[in-house]
């Protein structure tokens, strides 16, 4: 099994900036594509920003420009860098990642308990 953890999240106003990270463990044989992904009340969850294991990355047009998206292989680690936040960026972000486990013969997606964003004055 793998177990991501998130952490970073919290309140901040409009135009600040926050760093989210994302640590996966567990029996790891590898790692693929690690991501963000958002829901916000009301709404489906959402892809925010999305990474692969070559460091090629891909984001939601709402956020292109304003967010990073990052990933330290050695620390099956994916960071989520958040400038000029705006109030619709207010959400639960969840990561995700696609990952084979020791012994397993095909990758599975899993999914991080999720992180609070509000952004507001």
């Amino acid at each position: 099994q793998v177990q991501l953890v998130e952490s970073g999240g919290g309140l901040v106003q409009p135009g600040g900036s926050l760093r989210l990270s994302c640590v996966a463990s567990g029996s790891i044989f590898m790692i693929n594509a690690m991501g963000w992904y958002r829901q916000a009340p009301g709404k489906e969850r959402e892809l925010v920003a999305v990474i692969n294991s070559g460091g090629s990355t891909n984001y939601a047009d709402s956020v292109k420009g304003r967010f990073t998206i990052s990933r330290d292989n050695r620390k099956n680690t994916v960071y989520l860098q958040m400038n000029s936040l705006k109030p619709e960026d207010t959400a639960v972000y969840y990561c995700q990642g696609n990952a084979r486990v020791a012994g397993a013969f095909a990758s599975s997606d899993y999914w991080g308990q999720g992180t609070q964003i509000t952004v507001s004055s």
